[in-house]
């Protein structure tokens, strides 16, 4: 996967479809347009998934704080809402099981009134799942819940035990944009949408981008453009019809990590409710512990959301009411802040009220297709629903959506013991094994052949990690990793789970890069240093370091 073979493939085709944004949404469209025989091309500001895609509690759900709302106010769209959702949460396992799959969680109960209350809701949920179900719930009494999780609180009446999928975002948004480029898409990230030209009519007909990398400028030629950047789907749209109202609000979602033995089990907690009206998980996730989430109103802005210490302190006080031995913020290692994208609703309504459901907009006067709002875990659906109108908007036959059974690279032929294939072939060390297994599922065979060529590539990127110089090597090559945080934040995910681990192997990872992509002295030196630079932010802005 050359970039700039993609680069020459963008300027030099005209395309059905023009994706704007590299997230699920718009990796999701890509295949499903590409699958249908269409030609499509996305393009991504910065790289795909930098934003809301890899910034989410890797939760794929159908929603139990839906389905309670759906009880409550007597509400069909929620019920149904959720239906869907319980449904795609199979596909997504199905499709990617090295990167999803069903994760246990248990719901503290402080009174038998709350596990009467919370076991009702989670039977309920049960029904509503059917045989899309991937674990029923029970309820526990003290003894048993204290024995599945030891890190609750003594003070617990009993729990109610379920299950929902986890997954890792970032590695799966890359995996759906690899599938799409098997079937024949060209796709690049660092390359902003800066403007559009129009045809005779005032329809969208061409769009400039700028290689962030390298300045170049670019025209892209398509039938048809696709709005799918999220929180910033006001800009686009503005861009393309500067008359339109905005119809984006945007909330601010922030998770902390803590080191995994905090919490030595493999059975989520879902704090059941907050004083502000929300829920709060506590998730192990890669040898960690990821706590989230806030949900706060806030505005775009030009640089990355980051977590503060009001944040840090209001997850940890909900954490410290169900935990038997309190944390403190001096044990938290690293987090993350993203943007969540609700459709305008009430302007005066609160955040945790809007609905996260979807909407396919058309503006009639420029043609821009807008996919709005949504979650992760209905990307599928809201990309089949973008490209029906695609179809429909341009006349032409419909061909059926067959993403629902379309497996992602990595996923032909894995299993969850596919990793001592690379022990006995290969002879890597068995958590190396596991790691690779885990990110990349059958394709870790390209990055053990690597191994076995370049024998130097085998060295870890420290001795406490699974990383090896390979993976680095593999994601530039295969994966269009282009800057140290492409490498480090999403096709790792270590930045967003360890800052120090993060930080002391760029320099290590600059280096193998900087050789890969022909970097100058200077580049790779500048690389290193603004990321010191932003990891030692992210500790300040956290009020972790002075």
């Amino acid at each position: 996967m050359q970039r700039t073979d993609h680069l020459e493939q963008a300027e030099n085709q005209e395309f059905d479809i023009c994706i704007i944004g590299g997230g699920a949404t718009g990796a999701g469209c890509l295949l499903d347009a590409q699958s249908r025989g269409l030609k499509a091309i996305l393009v991504e500001k910065h790289d795909f998934a930098s934003e809301t895609s890899s910034k989410s509690t890797k939760l794929i759900h159908g929603g139990v704080r839906y389905l309670e709302q759906a009880v409550k106010q007597a509400d069909l769209n929620q019920y149904h809402m959720v239906k869907k959702a319980l449904r795609e949460r199979l596909t997504l396992i199905h499709n990617a099981p090295h990167l999803a799959h069903p994760l246990a969680l248990l719901t503290p109960c402080m009174s038998w009134m709350e596990g009467i209350y919370y076991t009702a809701g989670l039977k309920m949920y049960d029904t509503l799942s059917g045989d899309l179900s991937i674990g029923k719930s029970e309820w526990l009494n003290k003894e048993e819940a204290l024995k599945r999780n030891p890190s609750l609180t003594h003070k617990i009446h009993s729990a109610v035990l379920y299950y929902d999928g986890q997954l890792n975002d970032a590695r799966y948004n890359m995996s759906l944009v690899k599938t799409a480029m098997q079937y024949g898409a060209v796709a690049l990230n660092h390359a902003e949408a800066r403007a559009f030209e129009k045809d005779a009519s005032g329809r969208l007909a061409v769009l400039h981008i700028r290689d962030s990398l390298t300045g170049r400028l670019l025209r892209i030629r398509a039938r048809r453009f696709i709005n799918a950047t999220g929180p910033f789907s006001d800009r686009i749209r503005l861009l393309a019809n500067p008359t339109m109202g905005r119809r984006m609000r945007v909330s601010k979602g922030v998770h902390i990590i803590v080191p995994g033995e905090l919490m030595p089990s493999d059975t989520a907690i879902l704090v059941p409710k907050t004083d502000d009206g929300r829920v709060v998980f506590i998730i192990p996730y890669n040898g960690k512990l990821m706590i989230g989430t806030t949900e706060t109103e806030s505005e775009l802005g030009e640089t990355e959301p980051v977590v503060e210490r009001a944040e840090v302190d209001y997850l940890i006080s909900y954490v410290n009411r169900y935990f038997e031995k309190p944390i403190t913020a001096d044990q938290v290692i690293a987090g993350f802040a993203g943007l969540r994208p609700l459709l305008q609703a009430d302007p005066n309504a609160d955040t945790k009220q809007l609905v996260r459901d979807h909407e396919v907009e058309v503006d009639p006067t420029s043609g821009l297709v807008s996919i709005l709002g949504g979650k992760w875990t209905t990307y599928r659906l809201m990309s089949k629903d973008t490209i029906d109108k695609f179809y429909e908007l341009e006349g032409l036959p419909e061909k059926p959506c067959i993403t629902d059974h379309i497996k992602l690279v990595g996923a032909e032929g894995y299993a969850d013991d596919f990793w001592k294939v690379l022990v006995s072939k290969f002879g890597i060390p068995e958590d190396i094994a596991r790691h690779l297994n885990r990110q990349y599922g059958t394709e870790s065979l390209e990055i053990a052949q690597l191994m076995h060529d370049h024998p130097d590539w085998k060295e870890r990127l420290s001795e406490q990690l699974p990383n090896t110089k390979a993976e680095v090597v593999f994601v530039v090559r295969a994966e269009m990793a282009q800057t140290l945080k492409d490498v480090l934040a999403r096709r790792f995910g270590l930045e967003l789970t360890d800052w120090q681990s993060s930080d002391q192997i760029s320099e290590t990872v600059a280096d193998l890069m900087a050789a890969e992509l022909n970097w100058t002295d200077d580049e790779r030196r500048k690389a290193v240093y603004d990321y010191h630079a932003e990891i030692d932010w992210f500790r300040k802005s956290a009020g972790l370091i002075v």
